[in-house]
């Protein structure tokens, strides 16, 4: 076993136990949809909750020849997995029934899942800059790597739900305009 397949075992549990996180609050509200409703707000934070969780375990396969095994590594991996498995547990409430609308729930945590997310990849971009070099600044970088920070500030910041979903739809674009813009 290598010392990134050591490293990446954690990892990679801690990620897609967040995934499955996400992935059963979202079966659990949509078994109650006759009494709840789940609401744009509440979807867009869990698919942009489970696209940053992907991209992140993608950026792991990516370093994985530049991932020393060491304790920093290892600990700190840990960290940013288990603020991603929080994030991702809080987008939907464990009993989606004691709420009538989904939205309600959206306003108490999406500041906190979205703060847990800039946190995760504000680690990532550091990471990157230390092991590789750091992203430059051209025209697709400042668009997909760079407008995520302020994107996710201003969601942040804003008190309005349709505010804060068109920062999510901003953010959610820039995964597959990534995987087509070269």
């Amino acid at each position: 076993m290598s010392g990134f397949e050591f490293i990446f075992s954690l990892f990679g549990l801690i990620l897609g136990l967040a995934l499955a996180e996400g992935l059963g609050g979202l079966a659990r509200a949509m078994k109650a949809s006759h009494k709840v409703r789940i609401g744009w707000p509440t979807a867009l934070l869990g698919l942009f909750v489970s696209c940053d969780v992907v991209t992140f375990w993608m950026y792991g396969w990516g370093m994985r020849d530049l991932l020393p095994l060491s304790w920093p590594v290892l600990f700190g991996g840990f960290l940013v997995t288990a603020i991603y498995f929080i994030a991702a547990s809080l987008v939907f409430p464990d009993d989606p029934e004691a709420w009538d609308d989904l939205g309600a729930h959206f306003d108490k945590h999406y500041r906190k899942v979205l703060g847990g997310i800039l946190l995760c990849n504000v680690a990532l971009v550091a990471t990157v800059a230390a092991l590789a070099k750091f992203p430059p600044l051209d025209a697709r970088n400042i668009v997909i790597t760079w407008s995520f920070f302020p994107v996710a500030l201003l969601a942040i910041a804003a008190k309005d739900r349709r505010i804060v979903c068109a920062f999510l739809v901003w953010l959610i674009a820039l995964y597959p305009l990534s995987a087509v813009w070269h």
